[in-house]
This record gives C-alpha cells, structure tokens and sequence, in this order.
C-alpha cells in the first residue's frame, strides 16, 4: 500500500457525488477540519463562555460583540458549526478506517512468502552466508535464532527445491494506526453524545422553548422543561441552607431551559473554610438526595472535584453565594441638617424602598445584592505604606520580570493581608432606573493609624469601588462625623461657627479685621457646604461642594498668578472653622469641648476629607450594617454525560494507538537457503521495514552478526550488498518490499 491523501473513489454515476465523497474521506480534508477544530477549542478556551451578553459589550464595544455573537463565539462548543465540524471528522475518519482498515489487517497477516531469490537480492539489506552444514540443519538453527529474536516464521519449500524461511515482527503496529483512527472517531461521537446537540434536537421535534422572563419554576409550562429521560444535560441548580430543588437550569443563548430532575437535592449545611489570604481552603455541602419515585433518602457530601452521582446524575460542587442572610441596618441620612437615624431590615437577593423619613429620598430603592462576613485586604499600597485602597505604585521592568518568573507563590510587591469584617454590597436605584453600587463595611478599618468605615461605590459593575473614608469617633461609631455633616448644611451653625473662628484668631481690638475674617470664613464654609454665599443651596450640579467648589471659586474669583497663595489660605481658615463647626456640633448633642491635641486635630481633618467626598457619593442614605444572620447557599453543577465513557474508550485507543506507531515497529525477515555446489548450503538473508531510521540501521548490522555467528559463517561481500544508509543498492517493487502504510 502506498500513501495517499486522495480518498475513496466512488462508483456513483453523478460526478458531483463522486467527488464529494472523494473530498470527504480524503486526509487533505480531515486535516484541514482537525485545523478548524483546534483554533475553534483554543478561542473556547481563550474566552470565557456563556458570559452574560453586556459583559462581551464592555470588552469588545458593541460592534464586534454583535459580530461575535452571530458567529457564536461566545457559546463554541454549542455552537452548530462546531456540532457540524465533529459529524464530518466523524464521517471522514470512519471512511478513511473503511477504505485502509482492510488492507492494513490483510497486510498483517501476510507472510509475503511469495517471493523469489531475485526479488530478495533487490533488498537494500540484505546478507549472504555460505555454510559448511546441511540445508535442514541450517533451517533447524536459523528457526530457532529467529524466535529468539522475537520473531515469528514460516517455512516453506519453494518449487525450485530451495527452503524459504518468512518472519515478522511488530505487525500489530497496523493495530496501532486503526486503534488511533478509531479513537478520534469515538472521542467526537462521545463529545457530540455530551453536547448540547441533543438538547437542540429536542427543541426543534418537540417545540422546546427557552424561557427568558423571571417567573416561579413550578409555574412554568412543560414548553420550557425537559423530562427526566433526558439523555445528556449539563445544568446548575442554586440552593439555599435548609432549603431544597428539584430541578437544573440549563443556559441558553435566548434564556434558560428547566431540567426536571429525578431527584430533589435538599442542603443541611454548608462549609466554608479559609486561606490567610482570604481564598477558600475547602467548602462542601452536606446534601441530602430525595428520590422522587422511592421517597429514599441518602445522605451525602460534596467536596471540589469529588462529585457525588445518583440516579446517572453527577452532582459537582461548582462554587458558593449568599443565600438569603438577613440583615439589621441603621440608615444614616446623608443629606439635610437632620441626624435622626431609621432601622432599616433587608434579605439579600431582596429589595426594600426608602422610606419618606429619610431626608432627600425621593423614592429610591435599595436592592440587596451580596453580603461577606469575611473579607481579607491588602492593607497596603504599592510602596508598602497602610492604605485601605491598595493603590499601586509604578511598576519598573525588573518589578515586572520579578513578579514573572520563578516561583508562581510569590510577589515582589509587600502585603499586609487582614480581615477587615463583614461587609454588604446594595444598589441604590432611583426612579428612572438608574443605579450606582455600594459597599460598606460594617467595622472601622486602621488607615495609617487612624479608624475608618469604608464606605465604597461605582457607577459600573466594571469599575472599582472608590471609598469614602469617615472618621470614626471614640465609641468605634460614625455618629459624630454624622453630626458634623449636618451641623455644615444648617447655616445658622456655619455662621456661628465663623464668628467663633474670628474671635479667636484676631485679637478684639482688631475689630474691622475680625468682621472681613469672619465674612471670608462664612463664605469658605457655604461654598465647602455647597451653598452659595448667603447660604442657599448651590443650584449648579456640576460643583455642589467639597473641595471642587473651592476649587471653583478659586479658579473664577482669583488671577492665575495668585491661585496657589488663596488655596493656602483658603485651607487653613477651612481647617480652623470646622474646628468650630465641629464644636458646636458637640454642645448640641450634649458633649464636652473637644480639646486640642494630634488625635482630634487628625480627626478633624479626616472629617473634612470625607466631607468633601461624600458630595460625591451619590446616595440619600448611608447604611451601616449592625446585625445580620448569614445564610449560606451552595451552587452545585448537575451533569448528565453518557458520552463520558466513550471518550475515556477512545483516550485509552488514542494511547494505545500512538504506542503502537510510535514504539512498535514492523519487521520483516526472509531466509533463502539452497544446497551448495561445493557441499553444505548458501543462505541469502534480507530485512525490510516500514520505516528506515539510525536504529534499524544499527538492528540489521546487529541481526546479520549473530546470524552469522549462529551460523559459524562470514558474510559474503559483494558489490550489491551494503548495509549503510549512503549505499547504492537495487530497489525494485515486488510483494516482498515492505508495505508503505496509509495512514492520517
């Protein structure tokens, strides 16, 4: 057999149908779909799969993620190409078996002892012995040296009255190229068998709908459910502590299909254990399977790659969510001169709205969408300071060739990892729908050497969250600050507070000095307030308070040249009237005056940062957890896979296969012996193999010598025989030339 990447030649009358099927069971055309098929698994790989549709939208930009998602690179291995791709590798390999698998078999079994002497001298190697013993004893010996060698024999008298002697050796390499042809054939039927093919096949003979709408899954028709007698299903079921499901949702392009399950799996408790850093150790479920037919209950746990199976369904612990904690809040308005708190009560998963009695809500709702009751923090930044944010410093070269290389445990950039404390995660939406995120946390957190509620918020779920540090006071709590922000919204307390400020800071006899001091105060304060200076609110949306309002009337009121000198001084009459502010504020609520030292200058400096961030916030309220009860819920992937087994059938071929070519090679050997003229015999020896590489070179030399040494003879040299690989010799097809083996 010769190598060819034609394929089969069909005998059908319509050239079309020949050529199609010449095309199909063709090597060129296998190839070129192996090619298709391993970009199309590399992009799947690449790229994450079934991600919501808006997130493909942030990476790629809505033109390209429309593009891509008509070409279902977003579902690969769902994909109807790539279904298509498998069943023509299938078809294509299948013939290429049908069209070789014969021949390689026949060929297998032939001895190839019809040969003749000249046929045998057209060998490349080959040897010539003359022997001082008889044909029959010559025979006798060469049989056994040859099954010594591993060789199996035949031996035949030929009608010119000379023996032949047929050997082979490693011809269960032809098993080898079958064996692997084979496995690529049961790999693609197993991985069709497991794909989302069937699925699709119900779908289109039995008008299977997928569900795009939010609805109870009792409630939902059997037009959007499979029955149990699915054969194959690859789906995820969510479910609570203490609760139970009975079902899978299966994801798909146009919304979710429900798969009924044979069984209910009830949760009794989930276990969550934790790294140093914060990444899970080890969580597993302690499940209970409810048989739906026997009412037989089996309990089970659940681990990370130790699936429990029942009933042909695998239940695989695939990750963990809240579960529905419940939570006890107090609402801290954040707009207003009014510091009277609300109890606020929330589910997560759940939603609440904003009640009338906190100031500036104008019928938002708070929905709840995650809470952590551990959450681990690189306390520092890039340089190795203590920040709460971690922000990062300028990578060098090296830094980057560092963090790189080498041992994948380890970081070039410092770490101060620490658990900070249970946090919640919410969305404030108003009215038009618009929602900015949030996340607090419910513990004061140590920020160079200072206590601080982290209070974060983004407008994207792509963007990070950017914190609102506020100052907390000597009770751990945020009451203070609180108090201080509203003391700043009234105008009475602003105005009094500048008039404290000029009473300290000029003397009394300065009297026109300490009235323009107190005015200059007054107006730093409205415009730090977002007031305009006779203390009305600001109607300009873009600059409403802080240290951009400043920055505003600085940059109109103030020439170029003389911008930095106000800002200098704008800051410090700042500083000393919220030092006032923050006095009143304390007489108001009944406190003490605060003295002056480091800890309360520091915190009133914090105060005035926060300040100005929180115009920036966003929020009428600001939630402070208190309390919660945690509710843990496991989210389990349910599989159905008969296929599985027959991939494993095929990798077993595919290793068994490559084995077999790779390491098993074909050998074959022939003997000629005929009585000698001058008594004794002649012995014409030639080898063949289906694949002529250094180490058959050196095997022939090495089985001529001990063939010669079994048979006390040297070989016979001649013109014609060469055993080197540069040597000329005749070649000349005959049905003892080695078999050239057509294969992929």
């Amino acid at each position: 057999m010769s190598v060819t990447t034609s394929g089969m030649q069909s005998k059908s009358g319509r050239r079309a149908m020949r050529h199609f099927v010449e095309l199909v069971s063709s090597m060129r055309f296998a190839i070129a779909l192996l090619v298709v098929l391993a970009i199309a698994s590399i992009i799947g790989t690449v790229l994450t799969q079934d991600d919501p549709y808006p997130n493909y939208v942030n990476q790629f930009g809505p033109f390209w993620a429309d593009i891509f998602r008509g070409l279902s690179i977003y579902t690969v291995y769902s994909a109807w190409w790539f279904m298509l791709i498998l069943i023509f590798l299938v078809i294509s390999v299948s013939l290429c078996v049908i069209r070789n698998g014969p021949k390689m078999i026949a060929d297998m079994k032939s001895w190839k002892d019809r040969v003749h002497e000249g046929s045998l001298r057209a060998f490349h190697h080959k040897g010539e012995f003359v022997v001082a013993a008889d044909r029959a004893q010559t025979t006798a010996t060469l049989e056994r040296l040859t099954a010594k060698m591993g060789y199996r024999t035949v031996t035949r008298q030929m009608d010119s009255g000379a023996t032949l002697i047929a050997g082979k050796r490693g011809a269960l390499t032809k098993i080898g190229y079958i064996s692997a042809h084979l496995a690529i054939v049961v790999i693609c039927l197993g991985g069709l068998l497991d794909s989302n093919l069937p699925i699709k096949l119900q779908m289109w003979l039995f008008n299977k709908t997928p569900i795009n709408s939010n609805a109870v899954i009792n409630d939902i028709s059997a037009d959007h459910r499979l029955s149990t007698s699915n054969p194959t299903f690859r789906g995820y079921a969510w479910v609570p502590e203490g609760q139970y499901v009975g079902t899978a949702i299966l994801n798909q392009p146009a919304g979710s299909i429900i798969q009924d399950l044979p069984f209910s799996i009830q949760l009794n408790k989930f276990i969550v254990d934790y790294y140093s850093t914060g990444m899970p150790k080890l969580f597993a479920s302690d499940i209970v399977v409810i048989d739906h037919k026997t009412g037989k209950r089996i309990p089970a746990r659940v681990e990370v790659n130790k699936p429990f199976t029942y009933d042909g369904v695998s239940i695989f612990q695939s990750s963990f969510q809240d579960g529905g904690s419940k939570l006890d809040m107090t609402a801290w308005p954040m707009t207003g001169s009014s510091t009277k708190t609300v109890p606020f009560s929330g589910t997560i998963g759940g939603s609440a709205p904003l009640t009338a009695q906190i100031p500036g809500s104008k019928g938002e709702t708070i929905e709840f969408a995650d809470f952590r009751a551990i959450n681990v923090e690189n306390m520092t930044d890039g340089n190795g300071a203590p920040d709460a944010r971690g922000v990062g410093k300028k990578e060098t070269l090296r830094d980057a060739f560092d963090e790189r290389l080498g041992s994948g445990a380890k970081t070039s950039k410092p770490t101060d990892l620490r658990n900070i404390g249970p946090s919640i995660q919410y969305k404030v939406r108003g009215s038009d729908g618009q929602a900015r995120e949030y996340s607090n946390y419910m513990l004061p957190v140590d920020v160079s050497g200072q206590r601080m509620f982290l209070a974060g918020m983004r407008l994207s779920p792509n963007d990070p969250f950017r914190y609102l540090r506020i100052p907390a006071d000597d009770q751990s709590t945020v009451k203070q600050w609180m108090d201080l922000r509203a003391a700043l919204e009234t105008p009475a307390m602003r105005a009094e507070a500048a008039h404290r400020f000029a009473l300290r800071s000029v003397p009394q006899e300065s009297g026109e000095l300490q009235k323009h001091l107190e005015e200059s105060a007054n107006r730093v304060l409205n415009l730090f307030a977002g007031a305009d200076e006779d203390g009305k609110p600001d109607a300009n949306p873009q600059i409403n308070g802080g240290f951009q309002a400043v920055a505003g009337f600085i940059d109109k009121s103030v020439p170029k040249g003389e911008q930095e000198k106000a800002a200098g001084l704008l800051m410090r009459m700042l500083e000393g009237a919220m030092w006032d502010v923050w006095q009143i504020s304390r007489e108001q609520n009944g406190q003490p005056p605060a003295k002056v030292d480091e800890k309360n200058t520091a915190f009133v400096q914090a105060s005035i940062n926060a300040l100005s961030d929180s115009f920036l916030y966003g929020s009428p309220v600001f939630l402070q957890l208190d309390n919660f009860k945690q509710v843990q819920a496991s989210v389990f992937q349910l599989t159905r896979a008969p296929g599985k087994n027959l991939v494993y059938l095929g990798s077993l071929l595919l290793v068994a296969g490559i084995f077999s070519m790779f390491y098993v090679r074909e050998r074959r050997l022939w003997f000629w012996l005929k009585e000698s003229q001058q008594g004794g015999a002649t012995v014409l020896m030639a080898m063949s193999t289906a694949r002529r590489t250094l180490d058959y070179e050196k095997e022939f030399v090495r089985t001529r010598a001990q063939i010669a040494a079994a048979l006390g003879a040297s070989p016979v040299e001649s013109a014609e025989t060469s055993s080197t690989p540069g040597a000329s010799g005749a070649h000349t097809q005959s049905e003892a030339s080695s078999p050239e083996v057509s294969s992929r």
